[in-house]
């Protein structure tokens, strides 16, 4: 059950994993907050997306004592290295610490299935996300290709940049 909160006091928030019944909501915070990406072609996710990434991983979410969304991030585990990605925060609340919690909160589950450190992936059109990333304690790794199964509105040059955190 979460507890009491207002946007300068994330601390009393608990995370939990989502459940199916959290698809809908969940489905809608992360195309809000990638709505940024309209490079892209449609949604961020959908429910066959969704349904796919809660039976592949794990999902954990802040709601507000009302029971509203605030944000959500997914898990996976890769023996001893775990998968952060899908991080995402209601628009209306980025900027008030959220982010910091739902990292902390995926770091503490990953490092208590054993995993020993963690990776992500930014896209290279997302710039901006690398100096916050690097905050968390992350540092680049590589690159690869862009293999998502959303398309361009017009041909760019993309790739992800790979970056890792020892927990």
């Amino acid at each position: 059950m979460t507890t009491n909160l207002s946007p300068s006091s994330n601390t009393a928030l608990r995370p939990r994993l989502a459940t199916a019944a959290d698809r809908d909501r969940l489905i809608a915070l992360v195309n809000s907050a990638y709505a940024i990406e309209d490079f892209l072609e449609g949604t961020r996710t959908d429910v066959e997306r969704m349904e796919s990434s809660m039976e592949k991983g794990e999902i954990l979410i802040l709601e507000d004592s009302a029971g509203a969304l605030l944000g959500c991030v997914y898990v996976e585990f890769r023996g001893p290295r775990g998968y952060l990605g899908m991080l995402a925060v209601d628009p209306a609340r980025q900027g008030s610490g959220l982010a910091v919690r739902l990292v902390q909160a995926a770091e503490d589950r990953l490092r208590r299935h054993g995993c020993q450190a963690v990776d992500i992936s930014v896209l290279s059109l997302r710039p901006e996300l690398i100096p916050i990333y690097r905050r968390f304690g992350f540092v680049e790794t590589g690159t690869e290709a862009f293999a998502f199964p959303r398309t361009f509105k017009t041909p760019m040059d993309c790739h992800c940049i790979l970056m890792s955190k020892a927990l």
